[in-house]
């Protein structure tokens, strides 16, 4: 058996160094993002893995493969390859491992075939083109995102996952658990993904690729990996405040001082602790709550219930809020005023929402504005918009931060004015 890895080890480097130059005829504005990448025989590997910074493959199971598919070799580099500047696998300790795997190996697989390069094509691609064509009204995009959510969303069979895994299996993700030695390579590809970003929009002014068009799959998957993500914990730290809260200060009291006076004196301290100390909490903004006819139940109570989750621990909220979630489509439809716990307890669990017409955005405003006049509000700090962002914006900055939470649907979402916040929230993020 040693022998025999020996003898492929020459042959199967040739295969895929060919394989490389393979891509790089073809995809030119890969070259960078190839160059990072570098292939090691490993034995004893049944199939083909990626750390990010190698290319692991088994010699005599890599000959053996390409005898079966001629192009197995230049699919799988690719393939690899694309899972790397599509920041597939640095995100694998955030999710259901086996449904985030498959959706991977199928985003993949679409931005290639759609590409539908010279000397890249396996016996079940045309199989494989024809289930992506069946599930296309059921996903937006073939994003490793959008996927992901259709597949934890709709309960399909485990015979369904395995036609899929089937027609989509091409590499081992062994290597995809991130680990601190592997944060340079993160940060390695975050780049090299923003580069190919912006050389295959410069490619795709006209025909490429061989005469070939450009894939949608391709563009968007880079764009899922490029855009900004945010933590939704952190976006709400955005409106706290200064403001006194009665606890003990930690950072300004000496606990030698108020000890050794207990001991010596009996029940008096030389020093008494400080009963109140600044804190950054949530104490006053607005949730306004698009509820036309785009942006339905389930996602806003979903959104409300992420929130109220965030909110409601002692580190985040002062004693007495004042909280307006505010429901609005064309109009201001309810305003409801939360002070404690048990009242945004009692909103998810009672109170319906109202609307579902058009969008008009201006009417929170102007009502935010009315609020502020009559002395609602000691120091608003801001308003958080959740909404589908088509609707009329107002034109004039208010005295206060304002953030548009958009569910992300696979694209840059709409334009908001200059000095609002835009956000895109995967739908994992906002019900996990």
């Amino acid at each position: 058996m040693d022998e025999l890895y020996e003898k492929a080890k020459p042959l199967a480097a040739k295969v895929m160094s060919y394989s490389r130059d393979s891509i790089l005829v073809n995809m030119r504005f890969l070259d960078v993002a190839l160059s990072a990448l570098v292939p090691e025989p490993k034995k004893g590997l049944s199939g083909v893995a990626s750390d990010g910074v190698k290319i692991y493959y088994d010699p005599v199971f890599l000959l053996k493969k390409c005898k079966e598919e001629p192009a197995f070799a230049v699919r799988i580099y690719l393939h690899i390859l694309f899972h790397l500047i599509f920041y597939h696998s640095f995100r694998f300790d955030k999710v259901d491992k086996e449904a985030w795997s498959l959706s991977a190996d199928i985003a993949v697989e679409a931005a290639i075939l759609e590409l539908d390069m010279p000397g890249m094509t396996l016996k079940s691609d045309e199989k494989a083109k024809r289930k992506l064509q069946g599930m296309k009204g059921e996903i937006s995009a073939f994003t490793a995102e959008k996927i992901y959510q259709y597949l934890k969303n709709f309960q399909i069979s485990s015979g369904e996952r395995e036609e899929l895994s089937s027609l989509f299996f091409m590499d081992v993700h062994k290597y995809w658990e991130p680990a601190e030695e592997l944060l340079v390579t993160i940060e390695q590809w975050k780049k090299l993904s923003e580069r190919v970003k912006a050389d295959l929009k410069s490619f795709s002014n006209g025909k490429f690729f061989m005469g070939k068009s450009k894939s949608d799959s391709m563009e968007k998957s880079l764009l899922e990996a490029t855009k900004d993500r945010y933590n939704y914990r952190d976006l709400l730290r955005k409106f706290t405040v200064m403001n006194e809260d009665m606890q003990v200060n930690d950072d300004e009291f000496d606990y030698i001082y108020y000890t050794y006076g207990l001991d010596r004196y009996g029940n008096m301290p030389l020093v008494e602790p400080l009963e109140y100390k600044d804190s950054k909490k949530v104490k006053e903004f607005v949730i306004a709550i698009d509820t036309s006819a785009s942006c339905r139940g389930p996602l806003v109570r979903s959104f409300l219930q992420k929130t109220y989750a965030l909110l409601c621990g002692e580190d985040n909220f002062f004693r007495k809020m004042n909280v307006h979630i505010i429901q609005c489509d064309h109009q201001v439809q309810q305003d409801t005023k939360i002070t404690c716990k048990e009242d945004l307890d009692y909103f998810l669990s009672h109170e319906k929402l109202t609307g579902f017409g058009s969008t008009d955005f201006r009417p929170v405003f102007s009502y935010v504005e009315e609020l502020l006049r009559k002395g609602e509000f000691e120091n608003l700090k801001g308003l958080l918009y959740f909404t589908d962002g088509y609707g009329v914006y107002p034109e004039k900055m208010p005295p206060y931060q304002v953030m548009f939470v958009f569910l992300d649907n696979g694209d840059e979402g709409p334009q908001v004015p200059p000095w609002a916040i835009k956000v895109l929230l995967d739908y994992e993020e906002i019900e996990e």
